[in-house]
């Protein structure tokens, strides 16, 4: 029996390796070398907070602030998370209450045709991965049991949070979209003031 795994193991190691050279091959023989391709971006950092929140709202409402720069999940009464944001730019921020409709995980990203005209050059699909600039993580926003099409989303790009920058959604590390994401399910109202 003990021989049987160990053969067992020795062809499964032998088999992996064999896939990983045929995949770094195929990479190769497409145009890509390992020394081509981008590093892996980093998750970020965790810019999260537990703070002293005062509101009316229920536990497990997300509030955002936009003046802030803050999305708050209500945790207990009168204590959120806080975490640090980046919010739409002038001309595209909005208020109002929506909840979330959908979540996904390394999700693929359709700019929407309004974008694709504004920013040339931006495709119509990014496959899910993580170059995608939606990040590790998305919410996606509802109103009336409609897709809003702006999301909360991570970034691959720790540097992009905490500024007026997006097309209207809101964007946190990857690190912190990560948690949040564990912590919100489907339905949850959110609020953006």
């Amino acid at each position: 029996m003990r021989a049987n795994r160990g053969a067992a193991a020795l062809l499964l190691k032998a088999s992996l390796g064999g896939i990983l050279a045929l995949s770094a091959t195929v990479i190769e023989a497409q145009g890509e070398s390992r020394g081509d391709r981008p590093p892996l971006p980093a998750m970020g950092p965790s810019l999260r907070s537990s703070v002293a929140f005062q509101t009316a709202e229920t536990i497990g409402t997300i509030v955002i602030r936009k003046n802030e720069k803050a999305l708050y999940l209500v945790v207990a009464r009168d204590q959120a998370l806080r975490y640090r944001i980046s919010v739409g730019r002038e001309g595209f921020a909005w208020t109002g209450t929506v909840r979330v409709g959908d979540k996904k995980e390394w999700p693929e990203w359709r700019p929407p045709a309004e974008m694709r005209g504004r920013q040339h050059g931006l495709p119509e699909f990014v496959p899910a991965g993580p170059y995608n600039p939606l990040g590790a993580r998305a919410l996606y926003l509802y109103d009336g049991g409609r897709d809003t099409l702006y999301r909360i989303h991570g970034t691959n790009d720790p540097k992009g949070v905490g500024f007026d920058g997006t097309s209207g959604c809101f964007r946190l590390t990857n690190t912190d979209v990560v948690d949040l994401f564990r912590r919100v399910p489907v339905g949850t109202k959110v609020i953006v003031e």
